[in-house]
C-alpha cells in the first residue's frame, strides 16, 4: 500500500494517509506502515471537490467545451467529481438522451453525475430507469437551452422525484418579475437590471413551498442573493452559491461587459458582501460553479445577444483558498463547502472527507503558492475567465480514487488517463 507522509489536514493535524489498491483510503494516522509514495511535508491535503453544477456542453455544443477538456480543467482545479446539467442537445430528458450523454462522459478524467431534465416532452418513466444523480437543473425561467417550465409541470416533476427518492436542483427565477424597462438599455448592467433580485427571492420561496407539499428534496442552484439564501434556509431546502456571485458584482460589469452576463446575473456589491457573509456563517450549504463556457466570439456581442454563462470549474477552489490565505475563510469551511456538504446532500458516502473507507479523491496544495489567474493558463476549451487578474492557490496534485489526474510537481504539468466513473444513484 502507498502512503502519503506528513500531510497537514484541514484541521491542522499532520497525518500519514495510506491508500489501498482499490482506490480507497485505508487509514489516516500519525505513522503508518507502507510504501513511501509521497512526502507532503508543508502541504495541505484536502478531499477532492464535488462540483454539483457544471455544463460540459456535450452532446451538441462541443465547440464550447467537451468532457475531455472540461474534466481536465476540473482536475487542474482540484475538482474530482462533477455533475452535468441537462440543457444539452438533445436535452437529457429520457433514457436515450441520458445514454447518449453517458457515452460522451466516458471521456471524463474525473468522476461524474448526470442530471435529468424536465420539459413538456420529457419521459420520466424511462429517465428514472437510469442512474440519475438528481433531477434538474429544473428551470423556472428560460436560460441557455430554453427549458423553462410552468408551475403545474414543476409540481408534477417534484412529486415524481419524491416518489423516486431523487433530489431536485432548481433554477429559481420568476420571469413575471423581470424588469421589462431595462430592455431599453444596451449597457452591460442592463442584464442585471432586467433579471431582478426579487425575481429570484420570490421563485425560491415558491420552489420551497412546492417542495414541502410534495415532500421532495429541493436544492436551489446558483443562489445569487442573500434573500434567496435566507428563503431556502427558512424553508428547509439546501442551496449553492457560485464563485462569480461571491467574488464579482455589478461594479465589475463596466470592465467585464458581456463576459459578465450569466443567469441569474451579477448583483449589487452590497448583496455580494451579504452573500459572502452567509457563506462564512454557515447559511450557504455548498459552492458550485455553474461552469458554463462559451467562446469568446459568442460572448463578444451586444448585451441582449450574448449567451449567458461563464467558466469556473478550475478557479473555484483556488479562489476560496486565496480567501483562506486572506483570513476570510477557514480550511475546514472550504472543505465543507466544496466536498463534505455536497457529498452529504447528494448521498455520496465515498466522497467528501479524508478518512478511512472513503475514495482516495485527494488534492494537495502548497498554501504559499499563490498566483495570478490568467485565462491563457487554464484548461477549459473557451480559454477565458471572468477572474482574470485575481489570485488563487492552485493544486499541486489531484488524485481520483488514488490515481493521478493532475500533477504539477515537475516543470511541466501532466494529466492522467480517463478514469472517471458515474456516481449516480
Amino acid at each position: 500500500m502507498r502512503v502519503i507522509r506528513n500531510a497537514t489536514l484541514v484541521d491542522g493535524r499532520v497525518r500519514d494517509v495510506r491508500l489501498n489498491d482499490g482506490g480507497r483510503i485505508d487509514a489516516v494516522a500519525p505513522e503508518l506502515d507502507g510504501e513511501d509514495w509521497l512526502d507532503a511535508d508543508g502541504y495541505r491535503l484536502l478531499p477532492g471537490a464535488v462540483d454539483a453544477h457544471v455544463h460540459f456542453r456535450e452532446p451538441g455544443f462541443s465547440h464550447k467545451e467537451t468532457w475531455a477538456t472540461g474534466s481536465r480543467s476540473a482536475a487542474a482545479g482540484g475538482v474530482t467529481t462533477v455533475v452535468d446539467q441537462p440543457n444539452t442537445s438533445p436535452a437529457t430528458t429520457d433514457a436515450a438522451s441520458f445514454d447518449e450523454k453517458e457515452r460522451y462522459a466516458s471521456e471524463s478524467l474525473v468522476d461524474y453525475g448526470i442530471n435529468g431534465g424536465v420539459t413538456e416532452a420529457w419521459d420520466p418513466d424511462s429517465l428514472f430507469e437510469r442512474p440519475l444523480f438528481a433531477l434538474g437543473e429544473v428551470f423556472l425561467a428560460d436560460s441557455t437551452g430554453e427549458m423553462g417550465i410552468d408551475a403545474e409541470l414543476f409540481a408534477e416533476a417534484l412529486a415524481r422525484a419524491a416518489d423516486e427518492d431523487v433530489p431536485v436542483t432548481v433554477h429559481a427565477e420568476d420571469a413575471a418579475l423581470f424588469e421589462d424597462d431595462a430592455k431599453e438599455r444596451d449597457d452591460a448592467d442592463a442584464w442585471s437590471a432586467y433579471r431582478t433580485a426579487e425575481a429570484e427571492a420570490v421563485a425560491v420561496e415558491r420552489a420551497v413551498e412546492v417542495g414541502e407539499e410534495s415532500d421532495a428534496q429541493v436544492h436551489i442552484a446558483h443562489t445569487s442573493t442573500p434573500e434567496g439564501v435566507d428563503a431556502a434556509s427558512a424553508g428547509g431546502a439546501t442551496c449553492e452559491v457560485t464563485p462569480h456571485h461571491l467574488f464579482l458584482s455589478r461594479d465589475d460589469l463596466s470592465e467585464l461587459g458581456t463576459f459578465g452576463r450569466m443567469n441569474p446575473p451579477l448583483r449589487s456589491e452590497e448583496r455580494r458582501e451579504a452573500l459572502f457573509e452567509r457563506l462564512v456563517d454557515g447559511t450557504v450549504d455548498i459552492v458550485a460553479t455553474d461552469h458554463a463556457p462559451h467562446t469568446r466570439e459568442e460572448k463578444d456581442a451586444g448585451i441582449w445577444d450574448a449567451p449567458s454563462g461563464v467558466p469556473g470549474v478550475e478557479t473555484s477552489l483556488p479562489l476560496l483558498l486565496a480567501a483562506v490565505d486572506d483570513g476570510r475563510l477557514t480550511w475546514s469551511r472550504v472543505r465543507d463547502l466544496t466536498a463534505a456538504n455536497p457529498a452529504r446532500i447528494f448521498d455520496l458516502p465515498a466522497k467528501g472527507k479524508v478518512e478511512a473507507g472513503r475514495d482516495a479523491d485527494l488534492v494537495l496544495v502548497d498554501p504559499e503558492d499563490r498566483r495570478e489567474i490568467r485565462g491563457d493558463d487554464l484548461h477549459s476549451k473557451c480559454e477565458w475567465t471572468p477572474f482574470e487578474g485575481f489570485e488563487g492557490v492552485f493544486p499541486t496534485l489531484t488524485l481520483v480514487r488514488g490515481e493521478i489526474a493532475y500533477d504539477a510537481r515537475g516543470d511541466d504539468e501532466t494529466f492522467g488517463s480517463g478514469v472517471g466513473r458515474n456516481v449516480g444513484r
